[in-house]
């Protein structure tokens, strides 16, 4: 039997630890690596799924040292995560005049193109009018387009949130909208959220169901059954919505980074 001396110095179990990083690469995409400190890791490792990218660190290695692998395999991390790009050809491109509907929403809307004093995007009940300038460039078209999703998605959000707040500790303490590699949302330790953009792409319930999930966290920080019976509690056909994320993920991911990115 140990003794209680033992006892005392037993060492703790050393636990997985996840964190997310953005990392910019050679053609100019900015991309989130999820980084993995797992005690069961020997070595630094960087692997790439229909999830997005993952870097890998034994306990000990220094985030110093993590950090020089991954800028080192930037070129292999662009090749094989352009080979995880859908291969049905659905990623959609913004061309100017040609691009004839753009993803929201679990659809297509068509798209009206002009021409006018002030880059514009904007959305009517049946439409999405862009309007363009003389000097409009690739990289402000793209800018603009991504400040009228960040938009959208605001408006989602502002719309669902309120029928959650009860029964929640607190509100989140502030929202941003990123454009993740792998995860669909993320809730830090002061309380503020982070959603993937491409969730303005996916169809509402997903999106709403992903916004609930983060939500839970305020009340369980971990997947338990507590924090499983939570989501049931508020949004009961979530089994359905991540079914459609397991299926649709890879696509939305893939088609909101190059409608941003070229």
């Amino acid at each position: 039997m140990p003794s209680p001396l033992s006892r005392l110095f037993a060492r703790t179990p050393q636990r997985v630890q996840r964190d997310t990083l953005e990392l910019q690469l050679d053609d100019g995409r900015r991309i989130e690596v999820q980084r993995v400190r797992d005690p069961r890791a020997r070595r630094l490792r960087l692997s790439v799924d229909e999830r997005g990218a993952r870097l890998t660190l034994p306990m000990r290695a220094s985030l110093v040292s993590g950090d020089r692998f991954l800028h080192e395999h930037r070129d292999w991390l662009a090749l094989q995560l352009d080979r995880h790009l859908p291969a049905d050809g659905s990623a959609v491109a913004l061309v100017p005049y040609e691009t004839a509907s753009l993803p929201l929403r679990g659809g297509e809307v068509p798209v009206h193109w002009s021409e006018g004093r002030c880059l514009r995007i904007a959305r009517d009940d049946a439409s999405i009018h862009v309007q363009l300038t003389a000097r409009t460039t690739d990289a402000s078209l793209r800018r603009a387009l991504r400040a009228f999703y960040e938009a959208e998605a605001r408006a989602d959000v502002g719309r669902w949130l309120p029928r959650y707040l009860a029964g929640l500790p607190r509100a989140p303490r502030q929202l941003r909208l990123k454009v993740m590699s792998s995860q669909w949302g993320s809730l830090a330790p002061d309380g503020s959220l982070a959603l993937d953009l491409a969730l303005v792409l996916a169809r509402p319930s997903a999106f709403e169901y992903v916004l609930v999930h983060e939500l839970c966290h305020l009340l369980q920080a971990n997947h338990s059954p507590a924090f499983w019976a939570e989501v049931e509690a508020r949004f009961p056909d979530w089994r359905d919505e991540r079914a459609y994320f397991h299926r649709e993920g890879r696509r939305l991911k893939a088609t909101l980074r190059t409608l941003l990115a070229g």
